[in-house]
C-alpha cells in the first residue's frame, strides 16, 4: 500500500481525475466529499464507482463536509496521511457574485477547519487547487506567477486568493509546512475511457460542458456572453487545459512536497488562448454536430483574455501539458456522447 493522501472534494470533476492519477502513481487516496457536485450511487459517488471499475481497485470514501470539524478530526485519527490534496469548495463565478457570504463561509471556513486539523495531527503537506482568477484582470499576457494577485473580479476568485494567503502565512509561521498552490486555467476534456468526466449539476457554469450539452441535445443553444471584447473575434479568450494533464500536474506537485519545498506557486495551463467561438468550432469538429449559439450581454465578473505562462512548472516540476485542443474536445465528446445525462442514469456500481 502506497502513501495515503487525503483528497477533499475527490468525487468532483478535477478531484476524481486526480484520484485516478494518484492510484496509477502508487499512492493510496482517501476521498472525502459532501456530494454538493457529485451523483450518489448507494452511498458512494458514481465517479469513484467508475474509477474502481476502470482501475480494478477499491477506493476508501467518507461522506464528509469540511464544515464538520469533528468529522475531519475523526478521519485524521483513523489514517496516517502523508499529504492533503484540497479540491473541496464552491466554484461558480456567477453564483459567487449573487451569494458571496455562502462562498466565504463554505470555502474559507472549510479550509480553516482543514488546516487546523492538519496542524493538530502533524500533517504538514498540502497541494491546493487554486485558480487563475486570483490574477484578476490581467495586467500583461501571458500571465506568470509573479503577476500581481488579489485584484479579483468576483467572490469566488477572492476565496481562492484568501486561501492562498492563509496557506502562505501558515508556511511562514510553521517552517515544517510545505505547500504547492496550483493556479489552474480552464480544465476541460475527460478520461480517455469515457467513463468519468465533468457532470455539472443544473445549468453548466463552464463553457465546454455547456457546448457539449448543446451538441448532445440537452440544451437548445449556447449563450455567448459578449462579442465586444478586445480579442480577435470579440469573444472571451481562455487557456484550456486537458483535465488529465492537470491531474498529472498534481502528482508532480506531490513529489515537489517531498523536497521540503516550503510554499511554492505554479500555473497549470498550456500557454495558448482560444476564444469562445474557436471552442465552438473545435467541438463541432469533434462531435460532427452543429452547435447553435446566441450572443448575449457580458457576464458580470468576466474578463477579456486570460492565458498562462507555464514555464515555471516545466522548469521546477518537470511538468508540461501534452494534450492539444483536438484531443481535449474528442475526449469530452466521448464522455458526453456515452453519458448524455452525465452520471444520472448510472448503473455501473
Amino acid at each position: 500500500m502506497g502513501e495515503k493522501v487525503l483528497v477533499t472534494g475527490g468525487a468532483g470533476y478535477i478531484g476524481s481525475h486526480c484520484v485516478v492519477e494518484l492510484i496509477e502513481a502508487g499512492f493510496t487516496p482517501v476521498v472525502i466529499d459532501n456530494f454538493s457536485n457529485a451523483i450518489r450511487n448507494s452511498g458512494t459517488p458514481e465517479s469513484l464507482c467508475r474509477i474502481e471499475k476502470i482501475l480494478k481497485t477499491k477506493i476508501e470514501f467518507r461522506e464528509l463536509d469540511l464544515l464538520n470539524q469533528a468529522g475531519l478530526d475523526q478521519i485524521f485519527k483513523e489514517h496516517q496521511f502523508s499529504a492533503v490534496m484540497h479540491f473541496a469548495g464552491l466554484k461558480a463565478v456567477g453564483e459567487s457574485v449573487q451569494k458571496p457570504l455562502m462562498y466565504y463561509r463554505v470555502n474559507l471556513t472549510g479550509t480553516i477547519n482543514l488546516l487546523e486539523t492538519m496542524q493538530k495531527h502533524g500533517v504538514h503537506n498540502i497541494v491546493f487547487s487554486s485558480s487563475a482568477t486570483v490574477y484578476g484582470d490581467p495586467k500583461k499576457l501571458p500571465i506568470d506567477e509573479v503577476h500581481p494577485v488579489g485584484g479579483c473580479t468576483n467572490p469566488y476568485g477572492k476565496t481562492k486568493y484568501f486561501i492562498e494567503e492563509m496557506i502562505v502565512d501558515q508556511c511562514r509561521a510553521q517552517k515544517d509546512w510545505n505547500a504547492v498552490l496550483l493556479r489552474y486555467f480552464n480544465p476541460i476534456g475527460a478520461h480517455h475511457s469515457g467513463m468519468i468526466g465533468e457532470d455539472p449539476q443544473g445549468i453548466p457554469n463552464n463553457l465546454l460542458p455547456y457546448i457539449a450539452q448543446v451538441a448532445i441535445g440537452r440544451r437548445e443553444y449556447l449563450n455567448v456572453f459578449g462579442n465586444d471584447y478586445n480579442t480577435p473575434d470579440g469573444t472571451g479568450v481562455r487557456d484550456y487545459i486537458h483535465v488529465v494533464d492537470l491531474a498529472k500536474g498534481h502528482i508532480a506537485a506531490l513529489k515537489k512536497l517531498k523536497e521540503n519545498c516550503g510554499c511554492k506557486v505554479y500555473n497549470l495551463g498550456t500557454g495558448t488562448g482560444y476564444s469562445v467561438l474557436q471552442m465552438v468550432q473545435a467541438m463541432e469538429k469533434a462531435s460532427g454536430k452543429q452547435i447553435k449559439y446566441k450572443v448575449v450581454p457580458r457576464r458580470e465578473g468576466d474578463i477579456a483574455s486570460c492565458y498562462a505562462d507555464p514555464t515555471l512548472a516545466e522548469k521546477e516540476l518537470g511538468w508540461t501539458a501534452v494534450f492539444g485542443l483536438e484531443r481535449m474536445c474528442e475526449d469530452l465528446w466521448r464522455w458526453q456522447s456515452r453519458n448524455p445525462n452525465g452520471f444520472s442514469k448510472a448503473t455501473l456500481c
